[in-house]
């Protein structure tokens, strides 16, 4: 699975509600194979980076905790790749794989 990076004031789940947002920049927007008509607002996966086109670009180690805040489709960054699933904040994409990398392949569960 996909996911690229996105951040947004105005969100798909909770407007411009500033406290949908997590204090620690862990969230993310659902694609269309995990929005259920907007029921995965709110959600939140244990999510984890796996394989990407470099060798080295991802923390395995490294499990981190995500928030669905928005829809991929209607996000104000909108995904590189089509199809993406998950598109995590770029503090979540930082922490679980190389910043500079376009896109990464994952493995998640929903909490």
């Amino acid at each position: 699975m996909r996911f690229l990076i996105v951040l947004s004031a105005a969100t798909a789940c909770f407007g411009n509600d500033a406290s949908q947002f997590p204090t620690n920049n862990l969230f993310a927007a659902a694609g269309d194979g995990i929005w259920d008509n907007g029921a995965s607002c709110g959600r939140q996966y244990l999510v984890r980076c796996i394989s990407a086109a470099t060798p080295g670009t991802c923390n395995p180690s490294q499990t981190i905790q995500i928030r669905i805040v928005d829809r991929a489709e209607t996000s104000v960054s909108r995904p590189s790749a089509n199809g993406a699933t998950i598109i995590l904040s770029n503090t979540a994409f930082g922490a679980i794989a190389n910043p500079s990398a376009a896109s990464v392949n994952i493995e998640f569960q929903q909490v």
